[in-house]
């Protein structure tokens, strides 16, 4: 399967509002999947047990302090594989700190599997900062970029 048939499965995802779709086609699967808005789940209270060692750790405290401020947006990575900034190696970066962003504009490209995924900021706002390096492998969830919200300068 070539990149234009890929292509034109998720045209055809894209026209008639299917959030998956998978084919296979001589022996080769591919399944394609829209993310979904990550919510993070609810926090879990456990109760430590009475004698628990006095080594353990504590949970380190996390480090979104910038998504405390409901000003601030992330934009998480949807899926596993490696962030490009930009379309090409010889390219512009998709955004830049200080950039004004819309909801619906490519910041960067994930490869995953040898299919270029493109990512939109799914909010409006500027850039405040980057937090991953170009070509470094991403994580479900990892936040990609910070973005303040056009509402915070008021």
């Amino acid at each position: 399967m070539d990149l234009q048939e890929v292509l034109k499965l998720l045209e055809l995802m894209e026209n008639h509002g299917l959030d998956e779709v998978e084919v296979e086609q001589g022996g080769t699967r591919i399944r394609l999947k829209k993310s979904s808005p990550v919510v993070a789940p609810a926090p879990v209270i456990v109760q430590a047990p009475h004698a628990a060692p006095a080594h353990a750790a504590a949970p380190a405290a996390p480090a979104a302090a910038p998504a405390e401020d409901k000003n601030i947006a992330r934009i998480l990575s949807p899926m596993v594989g490696t962030f490009y900034r930009a379309a090409s190696p010889d390219a512009e970066p998709f955004v830049n700190v200080g950039d004004t962003v819309n909801a619906e504009q490519v910041v960067c490209i994930i490869e995953a599997m040898k299919v270029m995924n493109e990512i939109k900021a799914e909010t409006d706002g500027e850039v405040v900062e980057v937090l991953v390096e170009n070509g470094e492998s991403v994580e479900y969830g990892q936040p990609l970029y910070t973005v303040r919200r056009p509402d915070a300068a008021k």
